[in-house]
C-alpha cells in the first residue's frame, strides 16, 4: 500500500508523555509522534520543535501506517512501565496489534532516544518518518550515511540515526517502511554528540531498556510513602525527578517553553531553568518522601549558584547555575495553537522577589531537621540572607506570580520575609548558627506586625493581594502552612472562605488572582486571561483540611486528580471554558503540592474507601 505521513497537528497538552533521562526530556503525544526535544540539555535549541509550530519544524512519528486521507492514528492504550518512565503505546488496526516502547536512558555516554516496535498480532504495517530541524526548527542539517548508520550534522550539534529496518530519503524527511508479526521487535535510536566528536557507540537497546527500568525500580524503592494516593504521589516524585538536571543537581520548572496560560494568548514563557523558589518546594517534597540524595545536590547547586554573593540572589539560574537568562523571541516559529510570541529565556530573572529568600531559608531549614549532613556554608548563606532582608524586606517588589506591572508590597512576599528570619531564629537557637539573635527576633516580629496591619481587611476579614489593594490572591491561602498564623486564627479562616468566593471558578478550582479589576485592565502588566492554576488549588485543599473541613478538602484533592491526564501527568494550569490543560507540561510546580496534599490527607485519615 502506498502512503504517505499526513501533516501533524501538535495534540491538546494532556495528550502528551514525558519521558527524559535527568539532563533533558521529550515530550511523546498519543499517535506516536514526538513533538519536543531539546539536546543535549533541558535549555538546548530543540530539534523537534513541531509542538510551537508544524511538522516543518521537526518530529518524528512512529506508528501504523496510514493512507493519504487518514489522520495518524492514536494509540489504543498507553502507560509507563510499572513505576518508571519507561512509555508503551499499543495501536489495534484491521490487521494485528503492535507496541512501541519509548524511553531515554539514564546517560552514560551521548544521550539517547530509543523506540522499540513490537508486533503483538496479525501483521502490522508500520512506517517512522524522522525531520529533524535544529535550532527551533529554523535549520536544515546535512543529513548523510556513515557506514551503516546515518548522522544529521548541523554546526556544533550531530544527530546519529541507527535502526535494524531499512530507511530512505524523501523531503528532506527520513523514512522507514516495516512490517513486524507477533514477537517481532524493531528498534529506533537517535543519539546526539557534539558534531567535531568521534560518533557515538553503536546503541544497544534491549540493554538500555533494561538498564533503564532497573534504575527506576531502584529509584522508586527508596520512597516512604505508603499511603492511599501512593500511585499519584509515585507518579509525581518520577516526574520531579526527570525534572532533575543530574549533573548539577538544579532543577527545572518544565522541559517546555511557551506552551499558552490561555490558548492563543501572550502568557507564553520559557519554563526550562531552575527557579529558586520551585526547586526549593520541589526538594521539600522529596525530603519528606525519603529522598535525601536529591536534596544533598539541590544544595550543593544552590551554594554553587549563589557563589558568595547573597546581595544579588536572581529568582532563577540556569541549570548549571548561569546568571544570564536573556529573553528573546522566535518570529519564525507560529507557536502551540497560534499562541504566540514564542520566547526563549526569561527576563524575569532580573525581577525582585522577596518571598524566594523564604522558601530558599525554608528548604535549608527541612534540609537540616531532617538529618542533611550538616555544611557550615549553607549555615553561612542563610544567615547573609537574612542581613540582606533586614534592609530590603520593607521595599515593594514583583512578588510570587512575576507581575510585569509595577512593584507593590505583596502581603506572600512579607510573610515569606518573616519564614526567612524565624528559620534562621530556629538554627540560632538549635545552636547550630550564631547570630545577632535578640535583633532578628525583634525583626520577626516587626515584619508580622507590619503584615497584619497593611495586609489585612478588617472589614471583610481577610488578607489582601498587597498593602493598601482590595484584590485577593491565592499565595495568601500559604499563610497557616508555613506558621504565620495558625489555622484555627479567624483571619485565616475569613481569607480562605473570601478566597473561595472570589477566586474560585464554577468547578471549584482556583485563580492565582484577578488579571483585572475595575477600571485597571491588567493588574499585572499583561494582556488576556488565564485558567485556574493547579498549585493553588491544591492549597487550598490544605488549608481546608487544616481548619477541619477535611471532607471538603479529600474532594476537592480527588478532583484535582482527575484533571491528571492517563499517565497521571499536570501542565500549570487548568482552562476551566475548554476543559484542558493549559501552560507548560508537565509542570513541578503542580507536582509539588500534589504530594504534599496527599501526605497532608493521609496523615489526617481524610481519605476515601
Amino acid at each position: 500500500m502506498a502512503v504517505r505521513l499526513e501533516m501533524h497537528v501538535a495534540g491538546r497538552i494532556e495528550d502528551y508523555a514525558l519521558i527524559g533521562d535527568m539532563q533533558t526530556a521529550a515530550l511523546v503525544c498519543r499517535d506516536g509522534t514526538v513533538d519536543w526535544l531539546c539536546l543535549p540539555r533541558f535549555d538546548s535549541p530543540a530539534i523537534f520543535a513541531g509542538l510551537l509550530g508544524t511538522e516543518e519544524h521537526g518530529f518524528w512519528r512512529l506508528g501504523p501506517a496510514h493512507s493519504d486521507e487518514e489522520k495518524p492514528p492514536t494509540a489504543v492504550r498507553r502507560r509507563y512501565r510499572g513505576d518508571s518512565l519507561v512509555l508503551e503505546s499499543e495501536w489495534e488496526t484491521a490487521r494485528g496489534s503492535v507496541r512501541v516502547t519509548d524511553f531515554m536512558p539514564p546517560r552514560d555516554g551521548a544521550p539517547q532516544l530509543v523506540r522499540i516496535v513490537e508486533g503483538l498480532s496479525g501483521r502490522v504495517e508500520m512506517r517512522s518518518a524522522l525531520r529533524m530541524r535544529f535550532s527551533y526548527g529554523r535549520v536544515v542539517p546535512w543529513v548523510h550515511r556513515v557506514g551503516e548508520r546515518l548522522v544529521a550534522v548541523a554546526g556544533p550539534d550531530s544527530v546519529w540515526f541507527d535502526s535494524t529496518a531499512e530507511t530512505h530519503g524523501e523531503d528532506l524527511t527520513t523514512y522507514s517502511d516495516f512490517t513486524v508479526s507477533p514477537g517481532e521487535r524493531v528498534a529506533f535510536t537517535i543519539s546526539w554528540e557534539p558534531s567535531h566528536h568521534s560518533p557515538p557507540a553503536v546503541p544497544e537497546p534491549e540493554v538500555a531498556l533494561a538498564n533503564t527500568e532497573e534504575f527506576w525500580r531502584d529509584w522508586v524503592a527508596q520512597c516512604t510513602y505508603h499511603g492511599p494516593y501512593r500511585e499519584a504521589v509515585i507518579r509525581s516524585l518520577i516526574t520531579l525527578k526527570a525534572l532533575t538536571y543530574a549533573p548539577t543537581g538544579g532543577i527545572v520548572a518544565a522541559p517546555t517553553t511557551s506552551l499558552p496560560e490561555e490558548i492563543g494568548g501572550v502568557r507564553n514563557w520559557d519554563y526550562r531553568f531552575t527557579w529558586l523558589r520551585d526547586a526549593a518546594i520541589t526538594l521539600s517534597s522529596l525530603l519528606r518522601t525519603g529522598y535525601r540524595d536529591e536534596a544533598r545536590a539541590w544544595r550543593e547547586w544552590l551554594l554553587r549558584a549563589v557563589a558568595g554573593d547573597p546581595e544579588n540572589l536572581q529568582i532563577m539560574y540556569g541549570i548549571a547555575g548561569e546568571r544570564e537568562l536573556g529573553e528573546s523571541e522566535l518570529d519564525w516559529l507560529p507557536g502551540y495553537e497560534n499562541s504566540r510570541p514564542v520566547r526563549v529565556g526569561n527576563g524575569a530573572a532580573d525581577q525582585l522577589q522577596l518571598d524566594v529568600y523564604g522558601e530558599v531559608t525554608e528548604a535549608l531549614h527541612l534540609a537540616h531537621m531532617t538529618g542533611l549532613a550538616r555544611n557550615d556554608y549553607a549555615s553561612l548563606l542563610q544567615l547573609k540572607l537574612i542581613r540582606y532582608l533586614e534592609t530590603h524586606w520593607q521595599e515593594p517588589d514583583e512578588g510570587i506570580w512575576e507581575v510585569r506591572g509595577p512593584r507593590r508590597h505583596f502581603v506572600h512576599s512579607k510573610v515569606m520575609a518573616w519564614v526567612a528570619v524565624d528559620r534562621t531564629i530556629r538554627l540560632i537557637e538549635a545552636g547550630d548558627a550564631d547570630g545577632p539573635l535578640e535583633r532578628w527576633r525583634e525583626l520577626r516580629d516587626d515584619i508580622h506586625r507590619d503584615v497584619c496591619e497593611k495586609g489585612y481587611d478588617p472589614e471583610r476579614n481577610t488578607f489582601t493581594q498587597s498593602y493598601g489593594s482590595q484584590e485577593l490572591d491565592a499565595s495568601l491561602l500559604l499563610i497557616p502552612q508555613v506558621g504565620f498564623l495558625p489555622p484555627d486564627d479567624k483571619r485565616v479562616i475569613g481569607t480562605i472562605e473570601a478566597i473561595q468566593r472570589e477566586l474560585s471558578t464554577p468547578d471549584g478550582f482556583v485563580l492565582r488572582y484577578p488579571t483585572s479589576a475595575g477600571d485597571d485592565p491588567s493588574l499585572d502588566g499583561l494582556a488576556g486571561e488565564e485558567g485556574a492554576f493547579l498549585a493553588c488549588s491544591f492549597w487550598l485543599a490544605d488549608d481546608l483540611a487544616m481548619i477541619g473541613r477535611v471532607d471538603e478538602a479529600r474532594k476537592l484533592f480527588e478532583k484535582l486528580l482527575g484533571l491528571r491526564n492517563d499517565l497521571g501527568l499536570l501542565a500549570e494550569e487548568w482552562d476551566p471554558t475548554r476543559q484542558r490543560q493549559v501552560g507548560n507540561f508537565p509542570q513541578a510546580f503542580s507536582h509539588v503540592p500534589l504530594i504534599d496534599t496527599a501526605l497532608r490527607l493521609t496523615a489526617s485519615g481524610a481519605y476515601g474507601g
